[in-house]
């Protein structure tokens, strides 16, 4: 009977701590014994005021392949990715990089040392797709995966209705260059090292994120503290 009263009680303690951690651990309805895998992480709020004066972020706009092991604060990752192309408009769902017919075809994979996540732009969460490090396989660069995070940017062409296949591949260019900047006018405004990157194992990638037809990887783009 103490028994039964002691697990119950302990029961009853943990089970709360495990749903305030957020971490989305099940499989067919059935808690993962795995407790220490994180599958989703939801980012705090983007720090819409602060940084540099616009005119000041250009002036410091720079390649940096030089980076520091440290990994980024969650801070600091949310506003990358919110930054890079994460919802400014709520009311209207529009984001913070144009897209051609508001398509908002670029998605974002975020590679980092404990997986691989998809950015959910509207949730502002991440959700693994690949639970393990990628970055030493996706180039052949060395600087790559001394980056903390490395960030890959898809094209999805089912987002992409009414483009003839020429337009998709046009638009998809042109709109994978604006998220781009964006994420090298953050990096300048919070002295963070990133470098845009076309040479990589594409057909790694595609294979690892399932695009095939459906899409194309364009860019991965490293970042990470600044090495001085």
């Amino acid at each position: 009977m103490k028994k039964s009263l002691i697990l119950i009680l302990v029961c009853g303690i943990f089970v709360p701590q495990l749903s305030a951690q957020k971490l989305s651990l099940q499989d067919n309805n059935k808690v993962s014994s795995e407790v220490s895998k994180i599958t989703e992480i939801v980012l705090p709020a983007p720090e819409m005021g602060g940084g540099m004066p616009l005119m000041e972020a250009l002036a410091h706009r720079a390649t940096n392949r030089r980076f520091l092991p440290e990994s980024l604060s969650e801070a600091q990752l949310s506003n990358l990715l919110w930054a890079a192309n994460g919802v400014n408009r709520t009311n209207l769902m529009k984001r913070t990089a144009p897209s051609a017919r508001n398509a908002q075809e670029i998605d974002i994979y975020v590679c980092m040392e404990n997986g691989v996540f998809f950015y959910d732009a509207r949730k502002h969460k991440l959700t693994m797709v690949v639970d393990k490090d990628v970055r030493k396989d996706m180039s052949n660069q060395k600087f790559v995966p001394t980056a903390p995070v490395v960030l890959v940017f898809v094209a999805d062409f089912t987002k992409m209705d009414g483009f003839s296949d020429e337009a998709k591949e046009f638009y998809s260019a042109t709109d994978v260059g604006y998220v781009s900047q964006n994420v090298y006018l953050y990096c300048a405004s919070s002295n963070l090292a990133t470098v845009v990157c076309g040479s990589f194992n594409k057909d790694y990638l595609t294979q690892l994120l399932s695009v095939k037809e459906s899409g194309k990887v364009l860019l991965i783009q490293p970042v990470g503290k600044m090495e001085e």
